[in-house]
């Protein structure tokens, strides 16, 4: 080694990091987004629902495209970033803001941690995104690569069903009716998450695609 030479590790170059940060990326901007509560006409939902569902459609891509453990580890670094997430926020609305500083409450009702919500929201997430993993891997090892949107859709049915019903349930049960309930889950949650997640099928297909090719194996979509 030539003195006073640098030496770095080698750098990777599959694509899974990248998919990863994206993945987090989207959870952590739903979860912020969360905080807003919109109504179109009698369907309600939050905020985060924009953005949550493309968690699922790369959690469907690096299930698909590297395994079960990959897609575990995936859900696992996004839970403990979000973790960290809502309690950097709450330390810093704990701590006292600067005199002139005037949006301090507007930073508390917007980022203030609320543990209600973090939890039924982590609790959604883990639960929900691990069935959709689980699912997809499943059927691929019983089935083999043919017909991949049959179990695209089916893990996404089953992922966002869990995920919609424990964190409604967790989040507002007690708060609002059960009738209120049904339909921020189903309306508000569940079918217009799947929905998104349908028509992005094709997109997905492609990242699929190129993200196999770029690994160095080919696969049959049909």
């Amino acid at each position: 080694m030539v003195r006073g030479a640098a030496t770095f590790a080698r750098s990777p170059r599959g694509l899974f990091d990248i998919c990863v940060v994206f993945f987090v990326a989207f959870l952590l901007i739903a979860n912020i987004c969360a905080t807003k509560a919109i109504q179109l006409g009698p369907i309600v939902f939050d905020g985060g629902a924009i953005t949550f569902p493309l968690t699922y459609v790369l959690g469907d891509v690096i299930s698909e495209v590297w395994g079960l453990r990959a897609a575990k580890r995936a859900i696992l670094m996004g839970f403990v970033i979000s973790v960290m997430a809502s309690l950097t926020f709450w330390v810093v609305g704990m701590l006292p803001p600067e005199a002139s500083y005037q949006n301090n409450e507007a930073f508390q009702s917007v980022l203030g941690f609320v543990p209600r919500i973090v939890i039924a929201s982590m609790a959604g997430y883990v639960l929900g995104n691990w069935l959709n993993a689980y699912v997809l891997v499943k059927i691929k090892e019983r089935w083999g690569e043919n017909n991949m949107w049959v179990r695209l859709v089916t893990s996404t049915l089953a992922g966002e069903l869990v995920d919609s019903i424990v964190f409604c349930t967790i989040a507002f049960g007690g708060i609002m009716s059960f009738s209120q309930l049904l339909i921020y889950i189903f309306l508000g949650g569940y079918l217009y998450k799947c929905a998104v997640e349908i028509l992005c099928l094709p997109f997905t297909y492609l990242v699929i695609s190129r993200v196999k090719k770029h690994e160095g194996y080919g696969l049959d979509l049909h």
